[in-house]
């Protein structure tokens, strides 16, 4: 079997084991909310992300965004018939895929820089001020369609993360497999703060966090050198011509 089919079959695995945690969770017992934050945080939110780097190498399919496309379509189905299982992480899959997808848009490394220092903003005013607030106060069963769910053991209520959380966290992922930064210390680095961020909404009984400020500090902070490195050496080429 190819590297892009074991890649694949452990993706495909993988969905199937998030996809029946989500249908059944409820029907386990319940369990202390200190137990609920830590399984989120330490294996829930690993696994889902554990997707987008299983889904890597079909981010550079020419099918890539028909695919993402396609796969929106049967959430939309899927959601339509009430199975909320597939729903989710079909919905999980099709968000990677475009991000993956999006990428390639960008042609430079500096172009990805400058999104992950703007978006924490627009995130920030967003889920504050913004459309994310309407949402979440006005509208929380749309928010609950489109964000992505962790089912809590014992409990028809979840933990959610907004659909561009997921796409950004697949775009700069992609973006550190393309251009050569560190793809282990970037995924561990923006999974890892975003399950300090999550943490921090049940520590401080919040209502909510921004996340999208997390992910960019955890693609940002582990290729700082690298980053800065590619800086000079553009600057010096330019100084040279």
């Amino acid at each position: 079997m190819t590297s892009l089919g074991r890649r694949s079959a452990a993706l495909g695995g993988l969905l199937g084991a998030l996809a029946l945690w989500e249908s059944f969770a409820y029907q386990l017992p319940e369990v202390a909310h200190r137990w609920d934050v830590a399984l989120v945080t330490v294996v829930l939110l690993p696994a889902t992300f554990a997707c987008a780097w299983l889904a890597l190498p079909l981010g550079r399919l020419r099918l890539a965004l028909p695919l993402a496309l396609a796969l929106g379509a049967l959430a939309v189905l899927l959601h339509l018939v009430g199975a909320a299982g597939p729903f989710n992480v079909i919905k999980l899959l099709a968000l990677i895929l475009a991000g993956l997808w999006f990428l390639r848009l960008f042609e430079t490394l500096s172009w990805v820089v400058l999104v992950a220092a703007i978006i924490p903003l627009v995130d920030i005013l967003s889920v504050y001020r913004g459309p994310t607030k309407v949402v979440i106060e006005e509208k929380p069963g749309l928010f609950d369609q489109i964000s992505i769910a962790f089912a809590l053991p014992g409990e028809h209520s979840s933990a959610n993360l907004g659909p561009p959380d997921v796409f950004f966290f697949a775009l700069f992922l992609a973006a550190a497999d393309r251009f050569g930064l560190r793809v282990g210390a970037t995924w561990v680095g923006m999974t890892a703060m975003l399950s300090l961020a999550l943490a921090s909404i049940y520590a401080f009984d919040l209502d909510g966090l921004p996340a999208l400020p997390a992910i960019c500090i955890g693609f940002l902070v582990p290729n700082a050198d690298l980053l800065a490195r590619q800086a000079r050496d553009w600057h010096a080429s330019r100084n040279t011509t």
